[in-house]
């Protein structure tokens, strides 16, 4: 299945890139995503603990299924004041 990876701040500056295609087998998670992230730029896996998911633009968790198709998004935590 393919899906669609958007990665965020700091996550955006580290792979290069904002968008990115991913190829996963049938029955794969957000976390599978997230591997192949990390796999290809390991500084990513600094923000695993605190960043938060979204699957089609709900918040979900690492478990969460993924379909073909769909957008899976990585957001790190956000500081401001």
């Amino acid at each position: 299945m393919r899906v669609t990876v958007r990665l965020f701040a700091r996550l955006k500056d580290l792979a290069g890139a904002s968008e990115l295609a991913r190829e996963l087998p049938d029955g794969a998670t957000a976390e599978a995503a997230w591997r192949s992230l990390v796999h290809e730029t390991p500084a990513l896996g600094d923000y695993e603990k605190a960043m938060s998911v979204a699957v089609n633009a709900e918040y979900a968790r690492m478990n969460a299924p993924l379909h073909d198709g769909d957008e899976v998004a990585f957001l790190p935590p956000v500081s401001g004041g």
